[in-house]
């Protein structure tokens, strides 16, 4: 996802889409007719899978032949292709094949976040500032600039993720010599970055994570389960039929979410599968018990970025939780308990 905000009267003010969204899919797509962005590329992806481009942070910046570049090659339906070891994204635009560098998508990503902006400013936008990850390479960082001036954008300045989330709770305007862990879960990535800040000047101690444990994983875990109950019941295996499983996909995204705030929630689809209709009821307790080991896996990354920058846990002054993954109850607890109870920084 991608989210744009402005800086005017003294604050910022994070900005809304077209479809009333502040987050936006840091997806592009090509049909037949045009080249969509956003929610609209997202929803059109099922069924049209080979021409619809995400995960574009994933290869920007990088080599062809990087170990991590292959990996996620295996997990992407578009093609990548090597162009003097860079990768390229190739897909078929109104029967013609064409190729797109990773600055070149993320650039439509860009230019659309400023059409937000410039929408609801009433005039055209020029200068931004733009987050990427704390471990991202010079390589990284120099290509996502030029993704920017391609969309038309001067950069004034590429600052770290952590470091934007930091400032968002006004960390650096109380004083002092502090360590910050910013502890970031969202829906494919989980970063965890160490930061220390001394009269207004943030330094990354260090960085850890893993670049593929999400909110799509919790999903996936429930899908599974879900799809094993439907199967028990109906004697029916739904499991490779795409369809079925992206209006599960849909509606499980929607109930994990409604779990953070309720203990238990429907989930109904009309005509599910042949006709037949869907409708299981899940608890949080449920939730949290197929994901626990998940959810635990996430504290290493904790101990590791302690170790690394020789910190122990009572040195720690603030934990911010971004992401959306961290609105999970369940999460928020196993962070605070490790921390002896230590209170987390929430809400963005």
């Amino acid at each position: 996802y991608s989210c744009v905000g402005i800086y005017q009267n003294g604050r910022v003010e994070i900005l809304a889409n077209d479809q009333g969204h502040r987050i936006t899919p840091s997806y592009v797509a090509f049909t037949e007719e045009e080249r969509l962005v956003g929610d609209a590329a997202k929803n059109q992806a099922p069924s049209n899978p080979k021409n619809t481009i995400f995960d574009i942070k994933r290869l920007i910046g990088r080599r062809y032949d990087e170990p991590a570049v292959q990996k996620d090659l295996k997990h992407f339906p578009f093609t990548v292709v090597s162009k003097d070891n860079k990768p390229f994204v190739k897909v078929n635009v109104k029967g013609t094949e064409k190729t797109f560098s990773p600055e070149e998508i993320s650039a439509m990503i860009l230019q659309k976040m400023k059409n937000i902006a410039e929408s609801y400013l009433g005039k055209s936008v020029g200068h931004a500032v733009v987050t990427v990850p704390a471990y991202f390479s010079d390589a990284q960082r120099q290509a996502t600039k030029d993704a920017g001036t391609i969309a038309g954008l001067n950069i004034l300045r590429v600052i770290n993720e952590p470091t934007a989330a930091a400032i968002a709770y006004g960390l650096d305007k109380t004083g002092g010599e502090k360590n910050i862990l910013v502890y970031d879960l969202g829906g494919g990535t989980f970063d965890v970055s160490l930061l220390s800040i001394d009269d207004g000047v943030f330094e990354v101690l260090a960085t850890s994570g893993d670049t593929h444990l999400g909110g799509e994983d919790f999903d996936n875990r429930v899908i599974e389960y879900l799809t094993k109950q439907y199967q028990r019941k109906a004697k029916v295996d739904v499991s490779k039929d795409q369809r079925a499983i992206g209006k599960l996909k849909r509606e499980v995204e929607k109930a994990k979410r409604t779990l953070s705030s309720q203990m238990s929630v429907r989930i109904e689809i009309e005509s599910f599968y042949q006709g037949e209709d869907f409708s299981e009821s899940l608890t949080r307790a449920k939730f949290e018990e197929l994901n626990m080991d998940l959810f635990k896996k996430t504290i290493k990354p904790v101990e590791k970025v302690l170790k690394d920058a020789g910190l122990g846990k009572h040195e720690i002054h603030d934990i911010v939780l971004v992401g959306g993954s961290t609105r999970i109850p369940k999460i928020q607890q196993l962070i605070e308990d490790f921390f002896n109870g230590k209170k987390a920084s929430k809400g963005i």
